[in-house]
């Protein structure tokens, strides 16, 4: 069937068309145009957004998630439920997913699953990581009966790296705080233990690694330690634990933190003399996100706050100058040849977003930038609700073309909290501030100039 306006052009007569062709069009000059008004091509959506809009992206992330990640245990590979939990043994299996519900990836999912049920009220966020919490630590003390540490849980109950045991406590913690129908305590206290007795560290007790050096320190082992050390001052109001995360993020910054860039590199070796400066998106990106879960949890009265506050705001900067025109930022940051990767620009949105929220910088300088990095990562979550564009996990590099070639995956799992953590933070601060478009570009709202 031909619509009403194609029946029209297919019955108007031939000289018509031709007349209409030949007809010269206007040229648009700057005595008959507002030239400034053009609309650019811009390369994603550019305003700024309704809440709803931010609100059925995250939902279709949401929805992605909760029919692909089970909580099941079963008696085996393809074997059946097991309903009483006091019956797992060695060769229980948990049910596989798109995803792993112990992976520190998780751990981010689980907190800002948190916080987007905060925001938004939707009790559907708040509940997908009640459930799959309370799944994990009404099974801890039964594996704890399980002889053998080579177990569905082998990594909560036996952490082997800051990774096994960092994001998920700080989540448990979390979660514990919202009021969840078990104890959590057990698994938190195994956790925490492990990252102040058990991980190695240098010297003088900074946080890490025998690889793929001795002595190495990952920017990535802040987020996988800190923010469950803070969390645990919150929770037991123990000042050692305020103290301890504030000392690690001097500790790392003091090796790590490139002054003049305000960027991270995201890796050095002791014993180096000259350390490789490869800024990697996702590290800054644990980084920053490390320093804005210190001042959500740190009193306000505490010595270190000021420290913390000023590096997040001098790392803000550094980041700000280096944002694409997309919104994206790169996956080597000060490489604009590498490619635009949608895992760290979604934390930076989130933390950048909290920044403003927070009062932490200044809203009309960063505000209309959180947006234009919203407006991007939203058209990575595809029709699914998968995050795309997003780096696989990546060890520590001595070279560029390791980060610049590295894969991306839909299933890669870094992508996904930090998406939601994104969107519910521009949710609120969508909330708490007024946009307008003025001269064509976004702006934040001058208060002063309301009636």
């Amino acid at each position: 069937m031909i619509g009403a306006l194609g029946l029209a052009i297919a019955c108007s007569p031939q000289t018509e068309q031709d007349k209409a062709s030949t007809e010269p069009k206007e040229v648009l000059t700057d005595t008959n145009t507002p030239l400034h008004l053009l609309q650019p091509d811009y390369p994603v959506p550019y305003g700024f957004p309704e809440e709803k809009e931010v609100k059925a992206v995250i939902d279709r992330v949401y929805e992605y998630l909760d029919s692909t990640t089970p909580t099941e245990i079963l008696t085996g590979e393809n074997g059946s439920a097991i309903a009483d939990f006091s019956k797992v043994d060695g060769n229980s299996v948990l049910k596989q997913g798109d995803f792993r519900l112990l992976s520190y990836e998780w751990g981010v999912t689980y907190s800002s699953m948190l916080l987007a049920g905060e925001v938004t009220g939707d009790e559907r966020y708040t509940d997908y990581t009640k459930k799959r919490v309370k799944f994990i630590a009404d099974l801890y003390p039964h594996f704890k009966q399980v002889e053998g540490k080579d177990h569905a849980l082998h990594s909560v109950l036996y952490p082997g790296a800051l990774d096994d045991a960092g994001a998920l406590c700080a989540s448990f913690i979390k979660t514990s705080m919202t009021g969840v129908d078990t104890d959590v305590r057990p698994v938190v206290d195994n956790f925490m233990n492990y990252i102040m007795n058990g991980q190695f560290r240098l010297e003088d007790g900074t946080l890490a690694r025998n690889r793929p050096l001795k002595n190495t320190l990952w920017l990535d082992d802040l987020y996988m330690s800190v923010p469950a050390i803070v969390q645990m001052g919150k929770l037991t109001g123990e000042q050692k634990y305020f103290d301890e995360a504030v000392r690690q993020i001097k500790l790392f910054s003091g090796r790590m933190f490139n002054e003049e860039k305000g960027l991270y590199m995201h890796g050095w070796v002791q014993g180096m003399e000259e350390h490789p400066q490869f800024h990697w998106g996702r590290a800054n990106g644990w980084a920053i996100l490390t320093k804005v879960e210190v001042l959500n949890a740190l009193p306000e009265d505490h010595p270190g706050r000021p420290f913390v506050l000023d590096l997040l705001q001098k790392h803000i900067k550094g980041l700000a100058k280096l944002q694409s025109g997309s919104g994206f930022w790169h996956q080597l940051l000060d490489k604009d040849d590498s490619y635009l990767e949608t895992s760290a620009t979604a934390i930076y949105t989130y933390c950048i977003a909290r920044a403003v929220n927070q009062g932490w910088v200044d809203d009309q300088a960063y505000a209309p930038m959180t947006l234009l990095a919203w407006n991007a990562v939203s058209t990575k979550v595809n029709d699914k609700g998968q995050v795309e564009g997003t780096c696989v996990g990546t060890g520590m590099g001595f070279d560029p073309a390791f980060y610049y070639h590295r894969p991306i995956n839909p299933y890669a799992a870094h992508g996904y909290g930090p998406v939601i953590a994104a969107g519910a933070e521009v949710i609120r601060m969508l909330q708490m501030h007024d946009f307008e478009i003025n001269d064509s570009s976004v702006q934040l709202l001058d208060e002063s100039s309301k009636g």
